[in-house]
């Protein structure tokens, strides 16, 4: 059953230490304090009248602007950084004084904004409009930053600038005659992302109008043949199959749809957006939990053809941040487990592993086989990863009634206010995702009964929970919460132990020709059978270095012997990140594997080489 009324606490309630700390504290400290800090900052001049009276180009940089207010205004409410609100609310301010008088508050000129109809489009591979246009994918981060802003920083003006643009669309999208997938590439996706903005319209003003756009949004990117969603969803096709299978796109059209089916409890939306990512989580994701594509497609971005592998298929940073909110959404509508460990099992890999410690440069690509390659000029990683950063605090703790859940695990703390312990500190000692032992110090106003749940990963077999010393008899099952019920005083210790041993991890890229013989008998025979291993250690992904210093790839042939005989995780030194794994084949030099996300240093041109080939069977 759903866990009614799930809450997420704010920023300013959550401080998270260890690695996603630092990379909290560099991304406030770096990208957020140094990209935007006035109306001259480039990124928002964009929307200045010599810029906007000119701009025919059709760009999508003024998603920056909507990206930046939402990661800012959290992190600034998160750390009390006076400076960064200063900034925000000025930014904020003036986007609010450039807006039309019909809602507008987009960087087009007046002939290119999306109140006009587009001419006819050509044939194309993406359905892209005729003219180039991110009108409505820029408004809608637009609507995103501004109501963000508000939450934190409370202005009418900002929530009627946001309101001002919903009413824009619903206008243009019904009395307009306008069909919104006329107004994005990728068969109208690109635009149809607005359902989540108007969603969040929705709950920021209980106002029927907004979830009435949603809805109208839903109903024609359905009625849109090439995208298909919502039936598509529901007929059980492939993530690769609707419309082209653009990751970020994609992901970010369920995050409106889950919204959808939270606010209405329509059992139609939430089972079309779990199809679609049950799909995704088995077929579509790296070791590290990022969804990626790239192999033989016209689109860097797409997701692959279903039973495709490549290690050298990459993840967009930009698909991060829409995977991360896709699952926050589907824990808020559940209450799963399996949900918070595919955001756990992303940020500790493949969003760490595309940040760079100075909290300034990005990996627009991550390769689980390749080159670390940081990403120049003002790409739209960039400001995705810095968002999806942002979003970790608010999810690692959730509140359900009386119960309290904690969904992502390492060092930190949460400030609640519990409906029976008043307020409510709950302190994670630990070095995890390093150690499998978690501490949680649980310190209520006072005495309280209430549960406490912790979430088992799926790779956590043989966990035990204790309290002060003592084995409770909680069901500490994989994939789903220990919960444990008792009455709660200051300074009780609640621990939980995942046994952390390295895990081989294999895969195959196998092709099956099938045809029929003259007599009409079948004939299947393989033809291509590449297999591969990868390395993972708890929530962590391993991958090494250059073998040898200079090869980007080499076959092993792993021992028969007991596998701790032959992988053997190493000692920490001092002040370093998580223990190494050598990999003892014998007939070579060890192997020396890394967290994927520190493998080389973390340095523009490192290689990391997760997948190593299997020789022939």
């Amino acid at each position: 059953m759903p866990d009614e009324g799930l809450q997420l606490p704010s920023p300013a309630q959550v401080t998270l230490g260890g690695v996603l700390g630092a990379a909290l504290d560099a991304n406030r400290a770096g990208r957020l304090h140094h990209f935007i800090v006035d109306e001259h900052s480039p990124a928002i001049a964009l929307f200045a009248p010599q810029h906007v009276d000119h701009n025919e180009e059709g760009d999508w940089y003024g998603e920056h602007a909507g990206k930046w207010l939402v990661a800012a205004a959290r992190a600034a409410a998160r750390d009390g950084d006076a400076g960064l609100q200063a900034n925000v609310r000025r930014v904020a301010d003036y986007l609010v004084s450039r807006q039309q008088p019909d809602g507008y508050l987009g960087n087009y000129a007046p002939a290119r904004r999306f109140m006009h109809p587009q001419p006819p489009k050509p044939l194309t591979w993406d359905g892209a409009p005729a003219l180039r246009t991110w009108d409505i994918w820029t408004h809608s981060y637009l609507i995103l930053g501004l109501l963000e802003v508000h939450r934190h920083f409370p202005d009418a003006a900002y929530l009627e600038a946001a309101r001002r643009i919903g009413d824009l669309c619903w206008q243009v999208l019904t009395e307009g005659g306008i069909d919104i997938t006329t107004l994005g590439n990728h068969h109208g996706m690109s635009a149809t992302v607005l359902m989540d903005p108007a969603m969040e319209l929705y709950f920021a003003t209980g106002e029927a109008r907004y979830l009435q756009l949603a809805e109208h949004v839903l109903a024609q990117a359905d009625a849109h043949a090439p995208l298909a969603l919502l039936t598509r969803a529901l007929a059980g096709a492939d993530a690769a199959e609707i419309a082209t299978g653009k990751a970020y796109q994609l992901a970010w059209n369920l995050v409106g749809l889950a919204k959808l089916a939270r606010a209405t409890g329509e059992a139609r939306y939430h089972e079309a957006v779990d199809r679609v990512w049950q799909s995704i989580r088995e077929r579509h994701l790296t070791l590290g939990g990022g969804p990626w594509g790239g192999v033989a497609h016209r689109s860097r971005e797409v997701f692959n053809a279903p039973g495709s592998f490549s290690p050298n298929a990459y993840v967009e940073t930009c698909s991060l941040l829409a995977w991360i909110q896709l699952n926050r959404e589907l824990l808020r509508l559940t209450g799963e487990a399996r949900y918070a460990e595919e955001i756990e099992r992303t940020a500790y890999n493949d969003l760490l592993g595309a940040h760079a410690p100075n909290g300034e440069d990005w990996c627009y690509y991550s390769f689980p086989n390749g080159r670390r390659v940081h990403t120049t000029y003002w790409r739209c990683c960039k400001s995705s990863g810095a968002m999806a950063l942002e979003e970790l605090p608010s999810i690692a703790y959730t509140q359900a009634g009386n119960a309290v859940a904690i969904n992502v695990y390492g060092p930190g703390e949460a400030r609640l206010v519990h409906p029976r312990a008043g307020a409510l500190r709950l302190r994670q000692h630990t070095t995890y995702p390093f150690d499998g032992t978690v501490s949680l110090q649980v310190e209520p106003e006072h005495d309280a009964s209430f549960e406490v749940r912790l979430r088992v990963p799926s790779w956590a077999h043989g966990a035990t929970v204790s309290v002060n010393g003592e084995a409770v008899g909680a069901d500490v099952v994989p994939g789903t919460f220990a919960r444990v019920t008792r009455r709660w005083s200051a300074g009780d210790l609640l621990t939980i132990v995942f046994p952390l041993r390295p895990v081989l991890h294999h895969h195959a890229l196998r092709n099956v020709q099938e045809s029929r013989a003259p007599d009409g008998g079948d004939v299947r025979q393989q033809v291509l059978d590449l297999r591969y291993v990868g390395l993972t250690r708890g929530p962590l992904v391993y991958a090494t270095e250059l073998i040898d210093g200079f090869k980007t790839e080499e076959t092993i042939r792993l021992p028969d012997g007991p596998q701790d005989d032959w992988l053997q995780v190493l000692p920490v030194s001092d002040g370093e990140e998580g223990a190494g794994i050598a990999m003892q084949l014998g007939y070579r030099a060890p192997l020396l594997f890394w967290p994927y996300y520190r493998a080389g240093g973390r340095v523009d041109g490192a290689w990391r080489l997760t997948w190593l080939s299997l020789p022939p069977a």
